[in-house]
């Protein structure tokens, strides 16, 4: 799991996980881009994730590297354009993966190791609640998807002689988060609240 409230986790943290979901990234792309440009006429397909276009409760840090993976995918696409170089953005809901079957797990290992006043200060039924509704009730982590529509959208990309600029490969990223993603803030903020 990569979430937690931003009162619960550590700067150290949220820095690691920038440095994974993003600057990783980043170091990996310039390494490779003299070669790009070079050759010309090649293509960079990031798979980032829904939660680059929303940011919901308890997924700062996440949330926040995919934000920027985004963002730095859109420059890189402007910047190469003059040398033919195709960025495309795969942006995935919530995918049958190892990662969400302990979520219930690890959001309660994240909270038994908060100090004292922390816990405290947020309550017992908060974090009951919280992995009620968010984990254990989730439409998305109940529903996650088949992860080969991911590799379906990545083999577009890569195969295409004219590749999307963005891919939302399954229904959770077409028909809620994106068009969520949309809404003026005050709005989302009331629907998340529910």
């Amino acid at each position: 799991g990569q979430g937690g409230y931003i009162d619960w986790v550590t700067l150290e943290f949220m820095r690691k996980i920038m440095d994974v979901n993003f600057f990783g990234h980043v170091a990996m792309t310039k390494k490779f881009l003299p070669l790009l440009i070079a050759k010309r006429n090649c293509r960079v397909v990031n798979i980032t994730s829904v939660m680059g276009l929303i940011t919901p409760l308890g997924m700062s840090a996440y949330c926040a590297s995919k934000h920027a993976f985004e963002s730095f995918s859109d420059c890189l696409r402007r910047e190469m354009l003059p040398w033919g170089l195709k960025v495309s953005i795969i942006e995935p809901g919530w995918l049958q993966t190892p990662i969400i079957k302990n979520q219930d797990r690890y959001v309660l290992d994240l909270w038994n190791e908060l100090s004292s006043d922390v816990r405290n200060r947020w309550g017992d039924d908060f974090v009951n609640d919280l992995v009620d509704k968010s984990i254990t009730k989730s439409p998305f982590i109940n529903n996650a998807e088949n992860p080969m529509k991911v590799i379906r959208a990545l083999r577009h990309a890569v195969m295409n002689s004219k590749p999307r600029i963005r891919y939302l490969p399954d229904w959770q990223a077409k028909l809620f988060f994106y068009p969520v993603s949309m809404l003026p803030s005050w709005l989302f903020d009331i629907i998340i609240m529910k």
